[in-house]
């Protein structure tokens, strides 16, 4: 069975416009001041742990570069990178084949085949452009012109379901092949426990995988590990909860726990992350 991540970030979401972090004479807005600005008033509880400034920073990531998010899901990430990198670079934004998953219901195969056009709508009308100069796309109908064209390919706390569903391999393939030849993959994944077993966190959907796991699905389609962090390490969390990685922040088991129980939660925080960078291997 394979699945499909789906990005499902409204208009709303994306309230933003690239005059909120630009001064008028075209001067380069900082990450600083784009992850100080109005529209991430929401967001900003989440940066104590997602670490966003050390995160970019560790990827090595320039405002002029091409940088390409798989699976944007709810935007978090999103109203960091495209007023940060939209007015002197380039964001995309992709996704894995939506022909290729399975679905629960017409209406949700819907949302998943839709997910370019409608993405492409919700981030122009934020960055106040027209639909035509965002770029979004699945990977099996990547313009060819992406091809060696891509600085930076980010993909955040997705590895998991990548695996589960059997298409980690199609969209490293379609990373590689849009990435320039000195170009670089940055992830952040729930990391498992030292020393966990491979049939408690690999073949069980926990959310958490094993860094070597991580780092062999890369090297199978090309990769090589450049660099690790702990950038994003939460030594709080034991990462063997029953209920999965889905038990702490921001899901505290989406809307099971009782108040105590969320409480003991957000006291963790959210989980425990690898923070890795790939490079394509000669």
């Amino acid at each position: 069975m394979r699945s499909i991540f789906v990005a499902t970030a409204a208009a709303a979401a994306f309230a933003l416009a690239v005059p909120a972090v630009a001064d008028d004479h075209g001067k380069m807005a900082s990450l600083t001041d784009v992850l100080a600005s109005d529209h991430r008033d929401d967001d900003r509880a989440r940066d104590q742990y997602r670490k966003p400034a050390e995160t970019l920073a560790f990827f090595q990531i320039e405002p002029t570069m091409t940088v390409a998010e798989f699976g944007p899901g709810g935007g978090w990430y999103t109203r960091v990178l495209a007023p940060w990198i939209m007015p002197h670079g380039k964001y995309l934004a992709f996704n894995g084949d939506s022909d290729a998953g399975t679905y629960n219901s017409r209406a949700q195969e819907a949302r998943a085949k839709g997910w370019t056009e409608r993405f492409k709508s919700d981030l122009a009308e934020a960055m106040e452009v027209d639909a035509s100069e965002v770029t979004a796309f699945e990977t099996d109908e990547m313009p060819e012109d992406i091809a060696g064209t891509v600085d930076r390919v980010v993909i955040f706390r997705s590895m998991h379901g990548l695996n589960n569903g059997n298409s980690a391999d199609d969209v490293l393939k379609a990373a590689r092949v849009m990435l320039k030849d000195d170009g670089m993959v940055g992830v952040v994944q729930h990391r498992a426990p030292q020393g966990a077993s491979y049939d408690d966190y690999g073949a069980r959907q926990r959310g958490y995988m094993r860094t070597q796991d991580v780092v062999a699905i890369f090297r199978a389609n090309g990769f090589e590990l450049v660099a690790e962090s702990e950038i994003n390490a939460n030594p709080k969390d034991p990462a063997n909860w029953e209920g999965g990685v889905w038990t702490l922040p921001p899901a505290l088991g989406f809307g099971r726990q009782s108040a105590e129980e969320q409480a003991k939660h957000r006291a963790i925080g959210e989980s425990d992350r690898m923070t890795l960078l790939f490079k394509k291997a000669q």
